[in-house]
């Protein structure tokens, strides 16, 4: 079937085509390379009274030759390799048309606008990654919830991370950049704005997972999606600066919860089944960036690379002359015209699938066909990424993706771990121990907190509106006395004796009483549930190191951004990788708070350079029509590392930190030198 658009001319308002540029013609795509008819018939109020030598470019005077040289000079090589060349496929040819036309569209304030929206969507992935560690201490509180419950609820969110990743990035290739990113961002804002509000474990364990999948999609578009608009010298930097709001994502979570959580009287209750606590405003809070993310996408148009590759040449043009005419008049240039004419593309399958649903009877019909050769697309395209000519790159990428996302998740949750077991030890320290204390007709009006009771008897005393903290009584006797207005964290009673005792409103239930035996004793008003009533179950260490380990990825963005484009995308990871192999040495030495957080954060600045690479070389190694399905596989892959290396890292704590260290520095040298393997991408145009 003859493509309808293959041979489009588009024509200015004097009925005139545009001239071609090169070779173009019928087999490339019309450009004018200078602007005659600008000079002569279209002088604006801007250029009006200069003459030519005003006009001189700057750089003339010290011998730099002039950007538009540049270009040409970039143009005549690639034409010149391209005549050597035996052959050249439809996809090459199609590559370096599009190159040469974002090079006429410059880079300004469309590509800055578009890196603004794009990286809200990227910080809203970044805060996703640190909303259920921040709200942990406060919501097992408040929901009661077991050791098992919060490990579940600690993973639950990679695990939708990594399904979103691999569905929304297989379908941005084949449904679109921005509609698939909008959808993705929408779910994500949807359910955390109910997760917030979810009262009971079940709901709230769903609705983190849902919120988890929709975000999962952020990371494989936003990266194919701003690619797209990027010309060849810009790619890498500017890639380069977009992760800064990973970045930024961690810093905006910990300053938040730091500023919210601990805040309990902004929250409110209806009621004793429903309650609004400050952690739940905080959920709230985190949601903002995809909220304003998503505002920002609906006034951003579609992937004109996208559009091409399905065969819609004139919603791509029109996106074109949208991003060179927006670009030029920033630049106070508006007489500059958008100079291509048509653009040859290679027939796509899309037709295919635009005349299965076509040809469908009913509209449910329809949807069931849309939805079954959708799939059968995307899955196809997931397999074409071990096809021989990308196989061996997927496999390298893969191994990369892994080893670093394993390294990189399991020492952030190692790190605040660890420093809370090293807190644990100091408080255990302190430990206050009373043996065979015999206490008579006392009234306890002050808390108690870290101390152990042994063999102990307590007759007719009064324990009355008072806190209990890390309090443990065994083999004691309790006789004649009244619990009231109990508060108790870590609290138990074991192999206890507890007679005509009467518990008045406390929070003392029976789990809290391990083989102890009751005579003749009462409870009265027991609070139902888990209760947040106290700062002190807020530890806020936890927010101040993942603030200063947010904070110390900065360096390293600034200069993975200044040096991706000079020593090269290969040298960057392998390098970057190997040297945050010797820093995990480091953790060896380190037996205080203060050294594990200044190790963490030179380890999180050294690492971000080695993300920040294997990010760009993603981008670059895969054709458009796979572009975002392989990040999305590759992506997918990174948090089921993350997943695996959290779990196995946490379950060492307080055990050893030898094997943590090892498995951390094994993976990055492997991880480091397959780098080594990959080619260099800098100079490559995307495909």
């Amino acid at each position: 079937m003859a493509d309808p658009y293959q041979n489009n001319v588009y024509h200015q308002g004097d009925g005139e085509g545009y001239g071609t540029y090169g070779e173009g013609g019928q087999d490339g795509y019309g450009y004018q390379g200078d602007y005659p008819s600008q000079e002569e018939d279209a002088a604006s109020d801007v250029t009006e009274g200069h003459d030519e030598e005003d006009q001189m470019y700057e750089g003339e005077y010290q011998g730099i030759p002039h950007p538009d040289e540049v270009k040409a000079q970039r143009r005549a090589a690639r034409a010149k390799a391209r005549a050597a060349a035996d052959a050249v496929s439809e996809q090459e040819e199609l590559a370096e048309q599009y190159e040469d036309i974002m090079e006429d569209c410059a880079h300004g304030r469309f590509q800055w606008t578009l890196f603004v929206v794009l990286g809200l969507a990227l910080m809203a992935d970044g805060v996703e990654c640190f909303v259920v560690g921040f709200v942990l201490p406060s919501a097992e509180k408040d929901m009661c919830l077991s050791n098992a419950e919060k490990g579940m609820l600690g993973l639950i969110v990679f695990l939708g991370m990594m399904f979103g990743a691999f569905v929304w990035g297989g379908l941005a290739d084949k449904v679109g950049r921005r509609r698939c990113l909008i959808v993705a961002l929408a779910i994500n804002c949807i359910f955390a704005f109910l997760s917030s509000f979810a009262q009971g474990y079940g709901f709230f364990l769903f609705f983190r997972l849902v919120s988890g999948f929709g975000i999962g999609g952020s990371v494989p578009i936003v990266y194919s999606y701003f690619s797209e608009f990027l010309q060849m010298d810009k790619r890498g930097e500017h890639l380069s600066w977009l992760c800064m709001f990973w970045m930024v994502g961690g810093i905006y979570a910990s300053f938040t919860a730091w500023g919210i959580i601990p805040r309990y009287g902004w929250g409110f209750s209806m009621g004793t089944e429903f309650q609004f606590h400050s952690w739940r405003v905080f959920v709230l809070v985190c949601a903002l960036p995809a909220i304003s993310s998503l505002i920002g996408l609906t006034f951003m148009p579609e992937s004109p690379r996208f559009l091409l590759e399905s065969g819609k040449h004139d919603e791509a043009w029109m996106i074109l002359k949208q991003v060179h005419d927006t670009n030029w008049r920033a630049k106070g240039e508006p007489e500059r015209v958008f100079t291509v004419s048509h653009i040859k593309t290679p027939k796509t399958q899309e037709d295919e699938f635009i005349e299965i649903q076509s040809a469908t009877g009913t509209a449910f019909q329809r949807w069931i066909v849309r939805t079954l050769t959708l799939t059968k697309l995307v899955l196809k395209n997931v397999i074409s990424l071990l096809g021989r000519e990308l196989r061996l790159s997927t496999l390298l990428m893969a191994i990369i993706w892994f080893t670093m996302a394993f390294s990189y998740y399991g020492l952030s949750v190692w790190f605040p771990d660890m420093i809370k077991h090293l807190q644990n030890e100091e408080y255990e320290s302190k430990l206050k121990v009373f043996h065979r204390e015999k206490v008579e007709n006392f009234h306890f009006n002050f808390s108690l907190e870290n101390q152990v009771h042994k063999e102990g008897e307590y007759i007719r005393d009064k324990f009355i509106r008072i806190e209990m903290k890390s309090v443990k009584f065994e083999d004691s006797l309790f006789e004649d006395c009244t619990f009231e207005d109990i508060r108790s964290t870590d609290t138990i009673f074991e192999n206890c004796t507890i007679r005509n005792t009467l518990f008045y409103n406390t929070d003392l239930w029976e789990e809290k009483f391990i083989d102890c035996r009751m005579e003749n004793s009462t409870f009265e008003h027991n609070k139902r549930g888990c209760h947040l009533d106290s700062e002190d179950e807020n530890d806020v260490l936890i927010y101040l190191v993942s603030f200063l380990g947010s904070l110390a990825v900065l360096p390293g963005n600034i200069i993975s951004a200044l040096f991706m484009d000079r020593i090269g995308r290969i040298k960057l990871i392998g390098g970057s990788m190997l040297i945050a192999a010797g820093c995990t040495f480091f953790l060896f030495l380190s037996f205080s708070q203060a050294a594990i957080i200044a190790f963490q954060c030179l380890f999180c600045g050294v690492s971000v350079a080695a993300w920040n690479g294997i990010e760009v070389i993603t981008v670059e190694l895969y054709p458009a029509s796979k572009r975002a399905t392989a990040f999305g596989v590759l992506n997918a892959l990174c948090k089921l590392a993350a997943i695996l290396g959290s779990s196995i890292f946490a379950s060492f704590v307080g055990v050893t930190k030898i094997v943590p260290i090892l498995l951390s520095c094994v993976a990055l040298v492997c991880g480091g030198l397959v780098a080594l393997k990959l080619p260099e991408t800098r100079e490559k145009i995307l495909l």
